[in-house]
């Protein structure tokens, strides 16, 4: 069994707790830039003074609705300003906040209502309406609001009457262990369990990342734009981490129109899951290809010299390292005026790295970035582990591996493969479940349910998830994600989720993305034809399968797919396949296409 600790670097007391430190912060610096939001097409900023005084009045007036220490208060938003100041007004009135992704549906609200008995629901806009319209709402709940509704106000204002030193007395009930959030797993099988994460959790894995060297995006005078939900505990933690190395989050919601914010926003840094680098990267492509022929291949070649030149670079730590030859460095110098400086420019021109969480970036991706002068980081960790447990940075990056344990955190390979952690992040137990607590929790160590391996340098490699395991009729143990990755790096593909749990052989159900589909079909003569037809065209079908045959010469015989259908549409949020951070919810992908796998097997 291989271990290893990176011990902790504090210890927290109690004025070291976030809302504490807000308020001290609002009197010894008022005039310093926390957090930008966007407001009537400009960013706006909120001096730690504002912060402060917005939050007391909104924490009022959870108070007068009847919150008290200990309550819960739901929390149903998109990324904006308004989410962190509701989440630390919730602490400030003593609470526990409960984050619900607001693209959730009515069964996953009523569900998350009930089990938590959250006594307030702060919701968002007109879409979350009638989503609450459709839950039968528990009587534990006993007010709703509408933050575009002026929700926040109303509340604000019943808040007038409460006196600061109810306030202050409020704030006084929290300690290092009081919970400080009931956090959802948004999971890919199964019903949500509630991970109780504590304000030392928190504390915990903010300072574990200031104190290492991906910390340098917090510093004074950086800037990291946030546009995952907030209700994933990594886009949570990474905000209070930024907002505790002072420097300044600028939130914004809407993913599809991000490019624009990079250009005024500019920021140092960038949070994302790996399908957003994939679809940077497919964007980038894909404007190459519209541009005609030969910017396509110039593309192609920036991507393949880029890649080339990442693995030149090897890996820190390691005398791995080769001498790039003179044709490589002049290609690579042309390319950089041509495309890559471009790439940076678009990121808005000072983006000095991005960290990847919340599943598996594929090694063609970091090498794709980091050659083309913005290194992503890959990091792992759970709702369970306050986000990050490992994670690679600025001189500790092994393309490959989720990076070295944060400090205060021990990872170890039990004899089964799987990936077990402890520390102070480790989140204190499950809500309402203590038969899951106790199965996933045993002698101080959370059992993650991830296969991996520890090299002789304490980097953590991920080589899957023990419950997606692929046990064929033949005894053949498959791990699905290597070769899935490997099918993804066609331009075409979107998905790819591989059958064979006690079959003869093991198929696979792929997705097309829709903007290479579009392209594709007019580069070949086939515009306006539906999707359902391009998926059974014979030329398409030998690109899949072109796809599918690289991927299975990665891997024995036994692993490699026998067969495929090719869907008609991509995996989405709306439809149930795919979670909040767009990991595939296998067992919902399985049911939806039942008749199409039982075909492959006929």
């Amino acid at each position: 069994m291989r271990e290893i600790t990176v011990p902790a670097q504090r210890n927290f007391i109690r004025s070291d707790l976030i809302p504490v430190v807000a308020r001290g912060r609002a009197a010894t610096a008022p005039r310093a830039v926390p957090f930008d939001h966007h407001v009537d097409g400009r960013w706006r900023s909120v001096s730690n003074a504002e912060l402060v005084e917005r939050v007391d009045r909104i924490a009022a007036g959870l108070i007068a609705a009847g919150v008290e220490p200990g309550d819960r208060v739901a929390l149903m938003a998109g990324t904006r300003l308004e989410w962190v100041l509701v989440d630390l007004a919730v602490w400030t009135a003593g609470a526990i906040t409960v984050p619900i992704y607001p693209s959730s549906s009515a069964g996953q609200l009523e569900w998350i209502l009930a089990d938590s008995a959250a006594k307030v629901l702060v919701a968002e806009n007109d879409e979350h309406v009638v989503v609450v319209g459709d839950t039968t709402v528990p009587d534990t709940c006993t007010r709703i609001l509408y933050l575009d509704d002026g929700g926040l106000e109303a509340l604000e204002a019943d808040g007038e009457s409460v006196e600061a030193e109810t306030l202050d007395a409020a704030v006084a009930t929290l300690e290092l262990d009081t919970p400080a959030s009931i956090i959802y797993t948004s999971g890919t099988t199964g019903r949500p369990k509630g991970c109780v994460i504590t304000h030392r959790n928190l504390l915990s894995e903010c300072h574990a990342l200031l104190d290492h060297p991906i910390g340098s995006m917090a510093q004074q005078g950086k800037k990291v734009l946030m546009f995952l939900p907030l209700a994933h505990v990594l886009a949570r933690a990474v905000t209070y981490t930024v907002y505790l190395g002072d420097a300044t989050v600028g939130f914004w919601d809407d993913t599809s129109t991000i490019l624009p914010r990079f250009a005024d926003f500019r920021p140092h840094m960038i949070l994302g899951v790996p399908r957003v680098f994939e679809k940077v990267r497919d964007g980038i492509a894909t404007k190459a290809a519209a541009k005609g022929a030969v910017q396509r291949r110039i593309f192609e070649r920036a991507e393949a010299v880029a890649i080339e030149d990442s693995r030149l670079r090897g890996n820190d730590g390691l005398d791995d390292a080769r001498r790039p030859s003179l044709l490589h460095a002049a290609r690579y110098k042309a390319l950089d005026l041509l495309v890559y400086r471009a790439i940076r420019a678009a990121l808005g021109g000072r983006c000095e790295y991005a960290i990847s969480g919340g599943g598996a970036l594929p090694d063609r991706i970091s090498h794709f970035f980091r050659g083309a002068g913005v290194p992503v980081y890959e990091g792992y960790g759970l709702t369970e582990s306050t986000a990050a447990a490992t994670v690679n940075g600025p001189g500790c990056q092994r393309i490959g591996t989720v990076g070295r344990p944060v400090a205060g955190t021990s990872v170890r390979i039990a004899d089964s493969g799987e990936v077990e952690l402890a520390g102070e992040l480790i989140f204190d137990r499950y809500w309402n479940n203590e038969e899951a607590t106790a199965e996933a929790v045993r002698d101080g160590w959370f059992a993650t349910g991830d296969l991996g391996s520890l090299d002789a340098d304490g980097y953590l490699t991920i080589t899957g998830r023990a419950k997606e395991i692929i046990v064929t009729a033949g005894g053949k143990n498959v791990s699905p994600g290597q070769i899935e990755d490997a099918i993804r790096a066609h331009r075409l593909v979107g998905h790819a989720v591989l059958i064979g749990e006690a079959r003869k052989f093991v198929s696979a159900l792929i997705t097309v993305d829709e903007d290479e589909l579009r392209d594709w079909a007019e580069e070949n003569d086939h515009g306006g034809r539906p999707a359902e037809d391009l998926v059974t065209d014979p030329a398409l079908r030998a690109e899949i399968q072109a796809a599918v045959d690289d991927a299975n010469r990665q891997v024995s015989h036994a692993e490699g797919v026998k067969k495929f259908v090719v869907l008609p549409r991509d995996f989405t949020e709306d439809s149930g396949e795919l979670t909040a951070t767009l990991k595939v919810k296998r067992h919902v992908v399985a049911e939806h296409y039942a008749g199409q796998i039982e075909g492959m097997y006929a």
